[in-house]
Formats: structure tokens, C-alpha cells, sequence
């Protein structure tokens, strides 16, 4: 039967998953005074150097005002006529002028292409009122995603004793922000002309780096170089984060080339084959299988353990998508996952069953446990 068939299955697994890697170099040097290094989806930080100390964070601020933005406006192409306030907005600007007539959506490509100042004083006047009552938005987002190294007193970044973040909170803000597509878009974008201004991404790495596909730069005299990128490989995106860093196009693309060569984030249930026999039923046997991916991070040279339970038999009749029992991944000895097995098919009863108290007791309580295979 299929669910017997383990040497098969290892082989299947070791060809969808590929064979034990050598070992891993060291991860690289860097110049940036703090540096994180995270996988979006888990969380799971791979690199980290002063993760948690707060440091002035300069325009990657506008990540946050931009995620903000989003939750609050329904209608992006709501129209919004610019006051001469918001134009007097020092550094950095998409050279808004009083009376102007823009969307929400194009001072979005303003704030994240052009690093307007004027961009995300706009934004947050419109959105909140004032620039104080907005940033008391971003403060409560920061609170909700545990961001404990953060706190802002405004939409842009401007150098502030009272504002300031850390580049893990900044990668757990990141991670937020990439789950909304239209910022994926806007961040990704490498140029659009919004009147008679065309602006052009200030992230180098869109060109430069395989897999970005967006980010954040700044730059003040208080925070120096900072900068945010987000980057997706072979089906894993990762976030980096450097701060007060000169060479950070270059640590950035370091970073991401010794992770993507040194991890991976793959499905270990892939090749995965069970069926458990069925008694008194049409067919034999029902499949069984998992009711999602089981994604692993790991390294290219950790062993990876995957325990099942499922019963020993089952009685038909037997319902699709019935649960049939559970899969656990472990790497290293570390559970990582875990997810429901379910039956996958219908099989009928071929007659009316009369079982045993015995048999009543075996099929309650009668289980399989192993590990289908180890994976290093």
C-alpha cells in the first residue's frame, strides 16, 4: 500500500527538495551601525546587529505613514487640494504647490518615490487632521505589531529627539506594509510622471539587485544613510534593514546573496504520499494528504524530521476532507510546524458493518505514529 511505501517517498523527497548542502559561510561584513535581516513570512531573523537599539530613522519613517495611509483612505483616488502649509515642509520634495489638486494614490507615489516631505505632510493633514494626530496613528500601528524600540512625532522623518525606531521594529513594519498590494505596487515602481513632474524611485536596488521589488531610503544629517528593501527569491522574501550605514546599496545586496545561498523556505511535504487501508468500502485504501504547505526555514544543512500520526485503518463510509490525523516538520530536533491531514476522496460502504466491542476500540483509539522520513 502507498502509505507503506517509505523508501519510495524519501527518495521523492530527497529529489524534490535537493541534497545536503556544504557547509554555510559566515554571513558578511557590514558597515551599518545596526542591521536586521528577516524572513517576512515567519518573522525568523537570520541576521542581526543591534537590532533593538533606537536610532533616528529618517525617511524609512514613510513606510509607516504609507501603511497607515492605506488602512485609512477607502477611495485612494479621492481628490485632495494642497494647503500652502504643507509645501513648507523642509528637505526632500514632490513640489507640491497651495491649491493644487491631487489623489491621495499620487501623493502615495510622492511620499515613497520622490521622499516628499511635502508628500506625507499632506497625507497626514488630510488623513488625521494634523501632523501631531497622525502620528498618533502611527504610533498606535507601531503598538499593534509590538514594535517596542518606536515612537513617532511625524509623517516624514525629519531628525526629532522623540523619534526614533529600530531596525527590527522597521523589518516587522516592513512586513506589514508588503502585505497590502497597492504598496507593493507604489514601492516597486520604478518612475511615473504625475503632471508635469516625473519622479523616479530613489531605491538603486530595483535594478540592481535580483529579486527586490521594493523599499525605502533616507537620509539625514542626525541618521545618516538608512534604508529598507524587501526582496523575494525562489519563493522567500526577506527584509533588510540597515541604519546609519554609507554602504548600505552594497550590504543590502551582500546580505541577500549569503542568505538566499546559505536558507531555504520550501514545502517539505511536497513529495509527501499516505493512505491509510479502508475496511468494508469500495476501494481499498483512502488518500490522505495535507490541507496546506508545510513551509520549513532552515538551513541548506540542517536535518529535517517530519512525524505523522494517522489511523491505522479507517471504516467506510469515508468523507472527503474528513480529518484523517496531523504532520509535524522538526529541524534539528526544533518543532517548526505543524498541519491537519485530510482525507481526500469519498469512499463508499459496500455493506453494512457489524463490528466487534474490539474492533469498536481499535478504531477509536488504533493510530499510527512514525517519521515518514529525515531530510539533512
Amino acid at each position: 500500500m502507498k502509505y507503506a511505501a517509505a523508501a519510495a517517498l524519501i527518495a521523492a523527497l530527497l529529489l524534490a527538495l535537493g541534497a545536503p548542502a556544504l557547509a554555510i559561510d559566515a554571513s558578511p561584513d557590514i558597515s551599518a551601525q545596526a542591521a536586521v535581516l528577516m524572513e517576512a513570512d515567519t518573522g525568523t531573523v537570520l541576521f542581526e546587529q543591534n537590532a533593538d537599539e533606537r536610532r533616528f530613522i529618517a525617511s524609512t519613517t514613510k513606510i509607516m505613514t504609507a501603511l497607515v495611509v492605506l488602512e485609512q483612505w477607502d477611495d485612494l483616488d479621492t481628490v485632495i487640494t494642497v494647503e500652502a502649509a504643507w509645501t513648507e515642509v523642509e528637505g526632500s520634495s514632490m513640489y507640491l504647490t497651495a491649491g493644487q489638486e491631487v489623489t491621495v494614490r499620487e501623493l502615495l507615489y510622492g511620499l515613497l518615490l520622490a521622499s516628499g516631505n511635502d508628500a506625507a505632510t499632506a497625507l497626514a493633514c488630510a488623513t488625521a487632521g494634523s501632523e501631531e494626530a497622525f502620528a498618533g496613528l502611527m504610533n498606535e500601528k507601531a503598538a499593534a505589531l509590538g514594535c517596542e524600540n518606536t515612537h513617532f512625532t511625524n509623517p516624514h522623518g525629519l531628525d526629532d529627539e522623540e523619534h526614533y525606531s529600530s531596525a527590527g521594529d522597521l523589518a516587522v513594519i516592513m512586513a506589514a506594509a508588503i502585505e497590502n498590494e497597492t504598496f507593493c505596487e507604489i514601492t516597486g515602481t520604478v518612475s511615473i510622471t504625475i503632471g508635469a513632474n516625473t519622479y523616479t524611485n530613489h531605491n538603486r536596488l530595483l535594478s540592481e539587485c535580483e529579486g527586490v521589488f521594493g523599499g525605502k531610503t533616507g537620509y539625514t544629517s542626525g541618521a545618516g544613510r538608512t534604508l529598507v528593501t524587501c526582496c523575494r527569491r525562489d519563493g522567500m522574501t526577506l527584509i533588510c534593514v540597515t541604519l546609519t550605514d554609507p554602504d548600505d546599496w552594497e550590504d543590502h545586496a551582500a546580505l541577500y546573496d549569503w542568505a538566499y545561498g546559505a536558507y531555504t523556505n520550501s514545502d517539505v511535504l511536497a513529495a509527501a504520499v499516505w493512505s491509510v487501508p479502508a475496511i468494508g468500502g469500495e476501494a481499498e485504501e483512502v488518500s490522505v494528504a495535507a490541507t496546506e504547505p508545510l513551509c520549513v526555514l532552515r538551513t541548506t544543512e540542517q536535518n529535517v524530521t517530519i512525524q505523522y500520526t494517522l489511523p491505522t485503518f479507517v471504516y467506510a463510509q469515508v468523507e472527503a476532507g474528513r480529518t484523517a490525523g496531523q504532520a509535524t516538520a522538526w529541524v534539528d530536533g526544533q518543532e517548526m510546524g505543524t498541519v491537519e491531514l485530510i482525507y481526500t476522496e469519498d469512499v463508499a460502504k459496500t455493506e453494512e458493518q457489524s463490528l466487534t466491542l474490539w474492533e469498536k476500540i481499535k478504531s477509536f483509539f488504533g493510530w499510527m505514529e512514525g517519521n515518514i522520513y529525515n531530510l539533512s
